[in-house]
């Protein structure tokens, strides 16, 4: 049998056949290599008219005391965000460790919203606060964890059937709460325990529950305390209502004359509780008002400004409601 013979030698349609399948082949690859490259281009300038829009797009910057996050990240931002066409970047933390950050230029924020006078007595202090206006309010509970092995007793507090600083007092009950040195959350848990000790003739509560001042084995982060709690990593903390409602947490409520939440009772009573710490600061009980201001040094001026509005809308308002906030006390700073 013969050899199959060569290209060469191939009939006139043969090869006729071969040249046009190599030439469409040809002008397929030709034209997925076009169409790559378009693509290519395509996406490139997508991906710079999405980079130029990010640049436009201003960002306004809120420092909150770390108690709101919740309302404030998954709320009052996203709204604010939406109706200005910016982004929002909120920064929480201890309200008194924010505010020292501001007034010494370490952080600019276009908006600051903290926790009783004292943090914005701060940045009054600093030049870069004239006026502070009320936005809300909160008081002290007790705040326990549903997982905690103390959780019936708290129960039975809650109902009246149990002293609750009786609970707090039980031997291994892990309670947990911020640095009084940097944040008016723990600095107010320590005031509440005072108040209480002289509201019920308890001279000792305040030792017996909390031990020092600063205590290193009750001090967390605040943004991390209610998370704790969740999780049963401590069973309880002095805090406030808003920050426990937010969480979904079971509290125990407080007399007036101590959850420092009554303005009328500064004077006769909240007065009353004071310390000093180890490193000089001293500390007073205030009423539990949230303050917002627009730092001097705000990159955002105009957004900070309507930032605040916002917090002061009825739509604000609001919201503050729904997760636990009471209205604004007192007058502006």
């Amino acid at each position: 049998m013969s050899a199959p013979p060569s290209t060469g030698n191939r009939a006139p349609c043969a090869r006729l056949l071969f040249f046009t399948n190599d030439l469409i082949a040809h002008r397929v690859r030709s034209y997925r290599a076009r169409k790559s490259r378009r693509l290519l281009v395509g996406l490139a300038l997508l991906l710079f008219a999405h980079a130029v829009q990010a640049a436009e797009t201003p960002v306004v910057r809120v420092a909150y005391a770390g108690s709101m996050g919740v309302v404030m990240d998954q709320d009052l931002g996203p709204t604010f965000a939406k109706a200005h066409g910016a982004q929002y970047q909120g920064i929480g933390q201890g309200s008194y460790a924010l505010a020292r950050l501001i007034a010494g230029k370490q952080l600019v924020a276009d908006a600051f919203v903290g926790i009783t006078s004292g943090p914005m007595e701060v940045l009054k202090k600093a030049g870069l606060v004239a006026h502070a206006v009320p936005v809300a309010s909160t008081r002290m509970v007790v705040v326990y964890s549903p997982k905690s092995r103390f959780a019936v007793d708290f129960k039975a507090a809650a109902e009246g059937k149990k002293a609750w600083y009786d609970v707090l007092r039980e031997p291994g009950l892990r309670l947990g709460r911020t640095d009084p040195a940097v944040d008016p959350q723990g600095a107010n848990a320590l005031l509440t325990l005072q108040l209480a000790a002289r509201y019920y003739h308890q001279p000792k509560l305040l030792e017996e529950v909390a031990g020092e001042l600063q205590n290193p084995q009750q001090i967390f982060a605040e943004t991390s305390l209610m998370s704790r709690l969740e999780a049963g990593q401590i069973d309880a903390t002095l805090g406030y209502a808003s920050a426990a409602f937010s969480h979904h947490l079971p509290t125990i409520a407080l007399p007036a004359e101590i959850d420092l939440a009554q303005p009328a009772l500064q004077a006769s009573w909240y007065a009353k509780a004071s310390f000093t710490l180890p490193c000089g600061k001293h500390l007073e009980a205030r009423p539990l008002v949230f303050y917002a201001a627009v730092p001097a040094n705000a990159e955002q001026p105009v957004l900070g400004r309507a930032f605040v509005e916002l917090l002061r809308s009825a739509a604000g308002q609001q919201a503050l409601r729904e997760r636990g906030y009471g209205p604004p006390h007192g007058e502006a700073l």
